[in-house]
Order: structure tokens, then sequence, then C-alpha cells
């Protein structure tokens, strides 16, 4: 008796040792096609016996995600061979090259899932991965053609498909499954990518993608690059912005921030806007001052004093710092119409005509230097303070006036 226990047990073990696949994963693995078996993993994953069940099922896709793109990549090299041997003569066989780019898409995200499943425990504890070294490779050596996909998208202003193929590309960047693979052709452009993909998510008004897209920007060897992705990622946190609480929670995160490198003038400007648009006013002159006092040439901080004056109808001192922001830079059409702006102002405080026309003058300088800066207006609207300026120098019928209006 003891012995026919023996051998009953070992026929359940044995059952359970060598138990088939489930019918569900049996229906997957024998799909021809990527669309039947991902709409058969899709419907049915719940029902799958186990992770090992998932990890073999999103194998699957793996395998004809990479049919796909072997079939098509083989294309283009037997077609880059016969240019080779024949020139011009060579006839170029078709090529789906945007099928091509699907497939890697499909593959990438179907060899991450996979490997989730596949490195979990399997039944007595231990984790033996099946599929991810095979995958590691294959997969990341197709992987570098999403960085193509990415630009075709990019250069039809597909800004879903740039964030498809580029967010794949960068998101898959940390993924445990490639975490062994050599990055140094990467290393040459997931930088740039990552700040265009960035400025593309915000485009398409997905603010959490663009503030981890320049994240990775961020890492750019190239300190002045990272530095701008830096001051980038801010101004993306800065439209996220929905109450009070956030937005101090923002201006303590900027300031500690710039605390570690004072010489972003970027992050010194936004700041100062912060300060502003919560009503600090007092804090924010202090702001500005004490950063003259290290810093007396500063442009941002001579033409934010200046502003300053003006939000406090102070065109004399307005007209001081505004001057002394542009000897230092000549070159932004806003600082001249602002100034522009300012004399206008002092003309207009003058008792007589004869008191006014240099005030006018000084204006009309800034605001034809502003026009001959930025025509298009696209960083200053001087039109209707340069023609209020014209009209009262020289009244609304002299032709420059007229020439002027024409511009407003």
């Amino acid at each position: 008796m003891k012995k026919l226990l023996i051998v009953a047990l070992m026929a359940v073990a044995a059952t359970n040792v060598f138990a088939g696949d489930s019918e569900p994963l049996k229906a997957i693995l024998k799909a021809s096609t990527y669309a039947e078996a991902s709409q058969l993993v899709n419907s049915t994953l719940g029902q799958l016996a186990s992770d090992a069940e998932k990890a073999k099922a999103y194998n699957k896709l793996v395998e004809l995600a990479m049919a796909k793109y072997d079939k098509e990549a083989a294309t283009i090299q037997q077609n880059e061979v016969a240019k080779q041997l024949q020139g011009d003569k060579a006839k170029e066989l078709p090529v789906d090259v945007k099928g091509m780019y699907e497939a890697v898409y499909q593959a990438v995200t179907a060899a991450v899932e996979c490997d989730k499943y596949d490195q979990m425990p399997n039944e007595k504890g231990k984790v033996k991965p099946r599929f991810a070294e095979a995958n590691a490779q294959k997969v990341w050596n197709a992987r570098i053609q999403l960085v193509n996909a990415g630009n075709d998208a990019s250069t039809e202003s597909n800004g879903k498909d740039v964030l498809k193929y580029w967010g794949t590309l960068l998101d898959s960047e940390t993924a445990p499954l490639f975490a062994a693979q050599d990055r140094t052709q990467e290393s040459e452009f997931i930088y740039q990518i990552a700040d265009y993909t960035a400025r593309w998510a915000y485009q398409e008004k997905d603010l959490e993608r663009a503030k981890r897209y320049c994240d990775i920007a961020m890492k750019d060897p190239d300190a002045k690059k990272a530095k701008e992705a830096q001051t980038l990622k801010f101004v993306f946190m800065k439209e996220s912005l929905t109450s009070r609480e956030d937005s101090v929670a923002f201006v303590n995160e900027v300031k500690e921030q710039y605390a570690a490198d004072p010489s972003n003038d970027e992050m010194f400007d936004m700041i100062f806007n912060m300060y502003g648009s919560l009503g600090q006013q007092d804090v924010q002159k202090k702001f500005v001052d004490d950063k003259l006092a290290k810093d007396p040439n500063n442009y941002i901080a001579l033409a934010d004093k200046g502003l300053i004056a003006m939000n406090e109808n102070n065109a004399d001192d307005a007209i001081v710092y505004l001057k002394k922001a542009l000897a230092v830079k000549d070159d932004d059409a806003l600082i001249h119409t602002y100034l522009g702006t300012c004399y206008t102002a002092k003309a207009g405080s003058m008792e007589t005509q004869q008191q006014a026309i240099p005030f006018y003058d000084e204006a009309i300088k800034s605001f034809d230097k502003a026009k001959q800066l930025d025509p298009q207006k696209q960083r200053a609207n001087w039109g209707y303070n340069r023609y209020q300026a014209y009209y009262g120098r020289y009244g609304a019928n002299d032709p420059k006036t007229k020439d002027a209006e024409y511009d407003k």
C-alpha cells in the first residue's frame, strides 16, 4: 500500500511539472500575425495560468513583431547590396518603412512587458528568466530605428507619433531588460532627442511626459544644454500650477536650484515673475536689489528693476534702469518698446508741446529700434505705441505719422 501511495504522489507531481499550456495561451501561440496575437493577449491575459504563461504570450508578440522588422530590414540590406553591385541599374525592392517602424515599436513594448513577467519568481520562489537574454540583444539592435521613426514623424509635424516613437525610445532607456546594453552610440543623440521630445510633449499638452524627458536632457554632458533643459522643465512646471500652494512650492524649488547656480538668469527671471504673480512685490524688489548688489551690470536684473518702476508709474526710474539694461544688451525689442512707452508717458506729462518734443523724439528712437529688431512683432507689440509717439510729436496729418499708423 505504501508503495502504491508513493507511485500515486509521483504521478501527481509529474502532472504538475509537465502540465501543458493553458487553452488561452495555446490560441495565442497559434496566431500567425501580430494583430491577431495582440488581440488575444489583450482579451485573455487574465485567463493565463501564471506569470510564466504571460511572459510566453508577450514573447510571442516579440517574435511576430521582429519577424516583420527582420523582413523589411533584410530588404533594405538587399537593396543596398544591389546598389553597390549594379549602381543606378539596380532594381530597388519595395520596403514598408512605416510598417517596420511600427514593428520596432511593438517589439520594444512587448519585450519590456515580457520581461516584467519573466522576472517573476516561479512556484519555488526562484527567478529563472527564459526570454530576457535573447530579447534584450535582438530588440535593442532594432530599437535604433525608433530614432528614424520619430524623426520622420517630426518632419510630418505628427506630434502623436513623435511621442509614440521617441517617447518609447526614451522610456525604454531605463527598462531593466536593457540595463546591460552598450549605450555608447546612443550617447551621441539621446539627450538631444529628449529635449526635442519634451517640447513635442508640451505641444501635445502632456506636461508630465514633458517634464520627464527634460530630466533626461538635463543629464547632457554639455553643461549649457543641461542648463537649458533645466530651465525648460521649470517653464513646463510653471504651466502646470493650479493653486497658490503649488506656486509657492514651485518658487521654493526654483530658488533651491537657483542657489546652486546663481548664473542662471532664466531662473532668476522666473523667480522674479513668480513673486509678482503671488503679489509679493516687496520680496520681488529685494530679490532684484540683492542681485544688482552682487552683479550691477546684470541685464535681466536691470530690466526687471525698470519693469518694477514702470508698474509703479515711475517713468523716471524706469528710464534709468531700462537704459542701463540696453547698454549691456541692445538687441531686445521688448525692452526698447518698454523704454519708448516710458518716454511717451514723460512727454504726456509735460505742460507744453515744446517741453514734450525731446521725450517724443527719444520714444520714437526706441520704437524705431524695436521695429528694426522685431518687424513682425513676434516679441514686442510696438505698433500702436509707436504710432502714438509719432502722433504726439508730429500731429495726425504728418506723413511720418501716417506711415506709423500703417504699422500699428
